[in-house]
């Protein structure tokens, strides 16, 4: 270890958002301010928040859910590029990421309000038109040409991570570690030149402990799964996941997904979509793409089963390594 990263301390931040907290960890001198670094880092997460929430009637993004059907709507820049981030990936997936499931959400009680059965009807039954068939853009302008829900919330996290990510590298720190939630993004490398190292959580809805460890430098990481928000019918679980073919919930799925990216907004897009294709599709998909991905599967007899696509998800100790005692 070299003089200079003896010389660091590590400093931890975080703070609220999205109904859960964001993460700030990186080294500096002992004298470092980090009061300014905190306030920004808020602000950023603030931001996506009010430009993408589906909770805040007032968010950007319910204005334009409010719209009607062929008015030009106004919207932020950055809100314009996660709904055409969406719809990119919404086309490359053949429609198994789609941010037009809003009333599906809703309806099955994982918005803002709770679950009604004429909804969930309404909801299965609707003629449903992907959303990159549905949003056109002309500048600052977005409109909708036919009647659709968007929701965001299988990207946004994830754009907030890179939102964190942008504003410690205008910060002059360009080696961190930043996440909400799930979704975390490696920046450089640690003072002593190792890699970050992030869990992959087993999928377990009773306890949180690691399947495995991944050692990452300038990537980010997003898993999707179907163990921590869930609703209960006649005796089932069901997954906060939609499928965009019915508007109701994954019936058959991963038990989760993890999917390494550039950004961790792409990460957390595609962690959804490889769920809805499950691993025989998603995981060709991946393989297409170029991503790392990491498909998790209960299998009865053996508990969980991995499906691994990529360098990442190799078995090479530098890459992907079991936690001890495992």
């Amino acid at each position: 270890m070299s003089k200079m990263s003896t010389e660091l301390e590590k400093v931890a931040l975080n703070g609220p958002t999205m109904g859960t907290r964001w993460q700030a960890t990186f080294f500096a001198e002992p004298a470092f301010d980090t009061a300014p670094i905190r306030e920004a880092l808020q602000a950023a997460v603030d931001e996506v928040d009010a430009q993408m929430s589906t909770w805040k009637p007032d968010s950007d993004l319910m204005r334009l859910n409010a719209a009607a059907v062929g008015d030009w709507v106004d919207v932020p820049e950055r809100l314009r590029k996660v709904l055409r981030l969406g719809l990119e990936i919404g086309r490359a997936s053949a429609g198994a990421f789609d941010i037009g499931m809003g009333d599906a959400v809703t309806a099955w009680g994982f918005g803002s309000e709770h679950a009604t059965s004429d909804r969930i009807r309404a909801a299965m039954k609707v003629a449903r038109i992907p959303a990159h068939d549905v949003l056109e853009f002309d500048d600052a302008l977005v409109r909708k040409t036919a009647p659709i829900a968007l929701d965001l919330n299988g990207i946004a996290k994830g754009y907030g991570v890179d939102r964190l990510a942008e504003i410690l590298r205008d910060h002059g720190l360009a080696e961190a570690l930043v996440g909400i939630d799930g979704e975390l993004r490696a920046m450089g490398l640690r003072p002593d030149g190792e890699a970050w190292t992030i869990a992959v959580e087993a999928p377990d809805p009773e306890r949180r402990t690691p399947h495995s460890i991944l050692s990452l430098q300038d990537a980010a990481v997003a898993t999707s799964g179907d163990y921590r928000h869930w609703v209960e019918v006649q005796g089932r679980r069901l997954s906060h996941t939609m499928d965009p073919r019915w508007g109701a919930p994954l019936i058959a799925s991963p038990a989760s997904v993890t999917v390494i990216a550039r950004s961790c907004a792409e990460a957390d897009a595609w962690a959804t979509a490889f769920m809805v294709l499950g691993p025989d599709r998603g995981a060709a998909l991946a393989r297409e793409t170029g991503l790392d991905a990491l498909f998790l599967l209960r299998e009865d007899d053996v508990g969980v089963r991995a499906v691994k696509v990529g360098r990442l998800f190799s078995k090479e100790p530098a890459a992907f390594a079991p936690p001890e005692g495992r």
